[in-house]
């Protein structure tokens, strides 16, 4: 998984226990590599006292002797001697002569016949040409580690005799016991301090990520059309108020733009709707205008008829101010919208009254509770259940095709209570599907189209939604959620 699919605060919490985790590692590799320098640098020293101290024990010996001191008389000088000098320094002593050659070892007759016999020519040449002619050997044997050191001894007046060999075991089974006790100890106070890393880890990264958090959840509830409140995080960082200030311009910029679009939008709703209004007006306008007129030309009041013909000329004039009329007051109705008197209502029970207006027996009420408590205007709740049953009554073909059936239900949903209608109508096209709110649309051949668009401004007002699922020519279920409080 990539580290960018992961959160900020995530990311800063696993980073810093990786830190930890690689201190801790990197600590633990520094001290072992400690102890490792400091086991070399131990047995160097040790053998270099153990040298010290058995080339004094020599040269005491050859200061004692009885012997002449000759390279040919080293043999005879140390054959007791050389046993006592090993096993008081506990150290493997061998002598050679100059070119080489095996004098006098401490070793046993087996031992003595495994070693060599005579010193490799780049021995030789790097004792001669070292400045304190000496060399120091490591070499592995039988999975040990040995130092071999090699250097010349002299008599009195400084002149070479033989060449000195010790043969030393580095023996690490105490350092290493010492290395893996204090590696437990380590292991033990890391296992702390990685818990404790977590600790603070987990409150260091909410602490720096709350502040983004917040913005973040602001930025989620900011809503174009909604009032949208600033961030107030108090004191912090630079980055952070530059951030802040930034969103807090936004939001101003953000209202603004919204007041100038809604007015904008309100103005030019209003123009729509005005032309929509006048169209209406004028369509029996013209009708009554030919009918005056027409009256006009054929008035003659000694036409017996004339009493039927004025009957029949008034009815046609009412018929259209009729028509005038239902416009006015649907255009009223959409456009003032009287205020709320709100009431705690049994939703259930209103629902129903509103359903007794119709006479439709295909309309069937659901309701899963006999009471569902909202605080609602009664009379706009009437409205919008009235509107909606009636689009589904006017949604349903009159050709017979199919058996007509409208559900009402009333369902309770924690804190919403909502109104569903759904119709076995036409159903509504994918193309009018964007229109179907819209304050001047309607398909039907009679009407002004403002049911629906007064239906969604009456639960909007109550900070709801209404919405809609329709599939051609199989019908249409219109959902409404209004909060109960």
């Amino acid at each position: 998984m990539k580290l960018s699919r992961f959160s900020l605060r995530l990311r800063i919490f696993f980073a810093m226990i990786l830190l930890v985790l690689l201190a801790s590692i990197l600590i633990a590799a520094v001290t072992i590599f400690q102890y490792n320098e400091e086991a070399k640098a131990y047995h160097n020293e040790r053998l270099d006292r153990k040298e010290e101290n058995i080339r004094s024990s020599i040269d005491y010996t050859i200061k004692e002797t009885t012997y002449p001191v000759t390279s040919e008389k080293i043999p005879l000088i140390f054959k007791v001697k050389i046993y006592e000098i090993a096993a008081i320094h506990n150290m493997e002593i061998s002598l050679y002569d100059l070119e080489g050659g095996l004098l006098r070892s401490s070793e046993t007759g087996f031992q003595v016949d495994s070693l060599s016999q005579c010193l490799d020519a780049s021995i030789l040449n790097t004792i001669s040409h070292s400045l304190d002619r000496r060399y120091v050997h490591k070499s592995v044997q039988n999975g040990e580690n040995y130092l071999s050191s090699y250097s010349i001894i002299t008599d009195k007046r400084f002149k070479p005799l033989a060449i000195l060999n010790l043969h030393y075991l580095e023996n690490d089974d105490f350092l290493n016991i010492e290395l893996r006790n204090f590696l437990v100890r380590l292991g033990y106070a890391y296992f702390i301090m990685l818990i404790i890393a977590i600790g603070l880890a987990y409150l260091l990264s909410k602490y720096i990520t709350k502040s983004i958090k917040k913005i973040s959840d602001k930025m989620n509830e900011t809503r174009f059309v909604t009032h949208n409140k600033k961030i107030d995080i108090g004191s912090t960082s630079e980055e952070i108020a530059i951030l802040v200030n930034s969103y807090n311009s936004m939001i101003d910029e953000l209202e603004a733009s919204a007041v100038k679009l809604a007015t904008s939008e309100r103005e030019q709703a209003w123009r729509e709707m005005a032309k929509q209004v006048a169209h209406e007006i004028k369509n029996p306008l013209t009708p009554m205008r030919l009918s005056v007129q027409s009256f006009q030309r054929k008035f003659d009041p000694q036409d017996p008829n004339i009493l039927l013909k004025v009957d029949e000329y008034s009815e046609t004039l009412i018929q259209q101010i009729d028509t005038m009329s239902s416009i006015a007051s649907a255009f009223s109705n959409f456009a003032e919208m009287p205020a709320q008197q709100n009431e705690m209502l049994n939703v259930v029970s209103i629902v129903k009254l509103a359903l007794d207006i119709f006479n439709e027996d295909y309309i069937v009420f659901v309701a899963e509770k006999k009471e569902v408590i909202a605080k609602f205007d009664r009379t706009q709740l009437i409205r919008v259940v009235t509107n909606l049953v009636k689009n589904g009554i006017q949604a349903i073909p009159d050709d017979g095709s199919r058996t007509p059936k409208i559900v009402v239900e009333v369902r309770d949903d924690n804190n919403y209570v909502s109104i569903i209608v759904t119709d076995n109508g036409k159903g509504i096209s994918e193309e009018n599907k964007v229109k179907i709110f819209e304050p001047k649309f309607t398909t039907k051949s009679s009407g002004m189209g403002l049911g629906l668009g007064m239906v969604k401004n009456i639960v909007e007002t109550y900070t709801g939604n209404i919405t809609f699922t329709s599939q051609l020519n199989e019908g249409t279920t219109f959902t409404v959620a209004i909060p109960k409080k």
